[in-house]
């Protein structure tokens, strides 16, 4: 699994360098693509589900599975790219959003706060504590900056399967939840909106938006818990 988030981390590194205004989403998943196969890893989204790509493309209020097209950015829009990569049978799975060029102060505060929720989720996962320990710390940051959570999608467990249980939500109640022991290994995601917490999923079948058109934000590691306490993964 280490490995598997290492081809996971660098590709996602890859296409953020790639994210420049008049780039194509498509374009992109090209860069993914090529970084994973070249370390003789498999892409984990690509037909997961149906799902016709190799990243989740997801920009300004798109939360998450967007798919990739010929769709441009443009300076000031902000890019949620998620993605995963397979390695002797191991998931690995991160997301990141990516500012495009010079955003708004709004965007900036939101892609900061998101990510700093993500910072206090991983440390919650400690062994001895509770699964809603995650979600509790995640949502004291996104709320406490001014934003919502998402409720409809959340965190997972991960391993040989993309989604293994348990489900990792990014709100509750400390001290609640089945208990986290070391050798666990969990997705811990984020979706933080700047607007509602309401989302709605477009007539493609995967795309999901804020309800209010606001902005969103997705940040994503995997961490194993180990007796010394959480591992980020998905880091190079």
């Amino acid at each position: 699994m280490r490995e598997a988030g290492r081809v996971t981390a660098r590709a996602l590194r890859a296409v953020g360098d790639a994210v420049v205004p008049g780039v194509t989403t498509a374009e992109l998943d090209e860069v993914a693509v090529e970084v994973i196969r070249a370390a003789g890893a498999k892409p984990a989204f690509l037909g997961y589900h149906g799902f016709p790509a190799t990243i989740c493309a997801s920009r300004n209020c798109e939360v998450v599975h967007g798919i990739p097209g010929k769709l441009r950015l443009q300076e000031g829009d902000i890019i949620s790219i998620d993605m995963g990569a397979i390695v002797d049978g191991y998931f690995g799975d991160s997301a990141r959003t990516f500012p495009v060029g010079r955003v708004s102060q709004e965007a900036a505060r939101l892609l900061d706060v998101t990510a700093r929720s993500l910072e206090a989720g991983i440390a919650a996962a400690r062994p001895g504590g509770r699964l809603y320990d995650i979600g509790a710390a995640v949502q004291a940051v996104a709320e406490g900056g001014g934003f919502s959570v998402v409720r409809e999608y959340v965190g997972h467990g991960i391993g040989r399967a993309m989604h293994e249980e348990p489900q990792v939500p990014n709100y509750g109640t400390a001290g609640k939840g089945p208990t986290l022991l070391p050798g666990m290994v969990l997705a811990i995601e984020p979706m933080i909106n700047a607007g509602t917490a309401q989302v709605r999923q477009l007539k493609d079948g995967w795309t999901v938006v804020t309800a209010d058109g606001a902005l969103s934000a997705h940040f994503e590691h995997t961490v194993a818990i180990t007796e010394d306490g959480p591992v980020i993964l998905t880091l190079e």
